[in-house]
């Protein structure tokens, strides 16, 4: 409840303790209940990015609820990446702290578990479910679009974004090429899947989640 109503309190405050006091206040509780989230402005920046990736497979579940095989995998995870992007939108003046929080040390596993599961379960939806080499290279290959956009996204001034949009369009094409180069080397084919492999259970026993969408 503290953290929900301090997003409300992000754009005057940014990702703050400050934040999080007012947002403790306007649900009832004393400022100083900001120290139940010890790690201040962090602890804000987590949870919203949880919110929004849960947003965001509500979404995925609306759009395959009556389809047997998602018709272009491609374009239905462009989609669903203009849709997570989207969820930033009331907050991305402040976003670029987001960013910097989220990279200092002591939060970068908690923040990388938070963009692999953002994009596994992208890939999840779009039916891409065969654990072949594959599976990692495309959960991989939209990790890096994913990343990409988002930066282009702080820096586009068009109407509705429609540059970054447009951006994104062309990352997407050049996925395949992206695949292409890692495939070349069987070697490092067979340590990249093992590291990715890795990576992505890592990242979801860091959030507390497994694998059983059932």
């Amino acid at each position: 409840m503290i953290l929900d109503a301090a997003l409300l309190f992000v754009r005057s405050h940014g990702w703050s303790k400050e934040a999080i006091a007012n947002g403790a206040e306007a649900v009832n509780y004393p400022s100083v209940s900001h120290g139940l989230f010890p790690r201040g402005g962090i602890e804000l920046v987590h949870h919203f990015y949880k919110q929004c990736n849960l947003k965001l497979i509500e979404h995925l579940k609306q759009e395959t609820a009556e389809l047997d095989k998602v018709p272009n995998p491609s374009d239905f995870a462009r989609r669903a990446i203009e849709y997570r992007l989207r969820l930033l939108e009331p907050y991305l003046k402040h976003w670029p702290q987001a960013l910097g929080l989220m990279t200092l040390p002591p939060n970068a596993p908690h923040s990388l578990a938070n963009l692999l599961t953002l994009v596994d379960d992208i890939c999840y939806y779009a039916g891409d479910r065969a654990v072949d080499f594959n599976w990692y290279t495309r959960r991989v290959g939209l990790a890096c679009i994913y990343k990409t956009t988002e930066l282009y996204m702080l820096q586009d001034s068009s109407p509705g974004f429609e540059r970054t949009w447009k951006f994104l369009e062309r990352r997407m094409e050049e996925a395949s090429m992206v695949h292409e180069f890692l495939v070349k080397s069987e070697g490092a084919t067979h340590q990249l899947q093992n590291a990715v492999g890795s990576a992505f259970t890592t990242a979801r026993n860091i959030l507390g989640l497994n694998f059983d969408r059932r």
